[in-house]
């Protein structure tokens, strides 16, 4: 109830501009020690622990890049129960991203379109923000390159940043699937993704896109089983005004979710994220192949206690 008439008044506003509004908010509730834990109190969802890449989750449900993309709302993010975080996309060097308006919201459908370009502090500044958290819940750093770097430099990219940041987190998640910035989709072909996988130190996912052709879906597979310990299924959609993300993606990325499944066998971790709004989009996500999930526009549209909502009933059959 609160929060359904909060959003409302948040929603007047442009998309990128309450997001950046919360953002303020969220970081001087944290520096209130005790206004923290009372959040943490009331947001504690069911534990729901699930053992993967070495590590214990509290629950399965994480949240997705995009929404902490320069670090700064972790301990919120952590007392809102969430069972793991990503934050970025993270590039080398500082970039502003696209021009703005860049985000938009589609309320009816339950989306988000974004082509924000990956508009970011820089690994130095947030490698420093990661350093300083005492992670509570494992954490997820989503690296991606410059705009100006060509598809040639992406290797060296990517590992330069991943450098700085993975001492300071639990896994790298390889974003070789945005649609907002230029040609990067393109090193999901084989003969890039190896290189970039290759170069990347420590615990590595890719995430990849939902608009892949079946055979495009196995190539990928195939290199990732054999040089990357996990695969995030999937991105926002490709579409003629940025990213869709949201309710809209939910069948799509869950279909791709299943191929991806079928294809690296039943033991390869997995992570699904679009379109994730309810307990039953977590369970279909389980059910298709997922062994933990995520979400960012479910968040935005249900607000910060989402995470209590989508557990007690999240286990497959």
């Amino acid at each position: 109830m609160i929060y359904a008439a909060a959003r409302r008044l948040l929603f007047r506003l442009d998309a990128e501009a309450a997001h950046e509004w919360t953002v303020e908010q969220i970081r001087r509730v944290q520096q209130v020690p005790l206004a923290l834990k009372a959040i943490e109190a009331m947001a504690r969802p069911p534990a729901a622990p699930v053992q993967l890449l070495g590590m214990t989750f509290r629950n399965p449900v994480g949240i997705a890049a995009g929404f902490d993309k320069n670090a700064v709302m972790m301990p919120m993010l952590a007392a809102l129960g969430f069972g793991f975080l990503e934050v970025g996309t993270v590039t080398l060097h500082p970039q502003p991203g696209n021009p703005k308006p860049r985000l938009f919201r589609d309320s009816k459908s339950g989306a988000l379109v974004n082509r924000l370009g990956f508009n970011n502090d820089g690994a130095d500044a947030i490698a420093a923000r990661l350093r300083a958290w005492p992670r509570g819940v494992p954490l997820f750093v989503n690296v991606g390159k410059n705009r100006d770097v060509p598809l040639e430099g992406a290797p060296e990219a990517y590992a330069r940043c991943a450098e700085k940041l993975a001492p300071y987190a639990d896994a790298v998640v390889i974003n070789i699937s945005s649609p907002n910035t230029p040609g990067l989709r393109d090193l999901q072909r084989p003969e890039h993704l190896e290189k970039v996988i290759g170069a990347v130190p420590g615990r590595k996912l890719v995430k990849i896109a939902p608009d892949l052709s079946d055979a495009q879906i196995d190539e990928i597979c195939d290199v990732c089983v054999r040089m990357a310990d996990g695969m995030i299924c999937t991105n926002t959609t490709a579409t003629d005004r940025g990213g869709l993300s949201g309710r809209p993606l939910m069948s799509r990325s869950t279909e791709v979710l299943a191929k991806v499944r079928a294809r690296v066998g039943k033991d390869y971790p997995l992570v699904g994220v679009g379109g994730v709004f309810t307990a039953a989009d977590v369970r279909a996500k389980m059910q298709a192949g997922a062994n933990l999930v995520q979400l960012y526009t479910g968040f935005v549209y249900e607000g910060p206690f989402v995470v209590k909502r989508l557990l007690p009933s999240t286990s497959a059959p």
